[in-house]
């Protein structure tokens, strides 16, 4: 899940930060789902997918996370 958030906040040229004050999803949130100790949970991505216009089912496709447990 992650790679495609990196992904699309690279093609926009933002970074985590300017991501967590938009969304109201903190820093520390992004960071944990970047070194896999969790994975979101379905309102965070709910967030994100609003914010980057995107269908929320973009992020399951295909998930890099399985197996994980859910947080913030």
């Amino acid at each position: 899940m992650y790679k495609k958030y990196a992904k699309l906040r690279d093609e926009r040229n933002l970074t985590d930060y300017r991501v967590a004050v938009e969304t109201g999803i903190s820093t520390a949130t992004l960071s944990n789902w970047k070194n896999g100790n969790y994975v979101p949970k379905f309102d965070k991505l709910l967030l994100l997918a609003k914010y980057f216009g995107v269908p929320v089912e973009y992020f399951a496709e295909g998930s890099d996370s399985e197996g994980r447990e859910a947080h913030e």
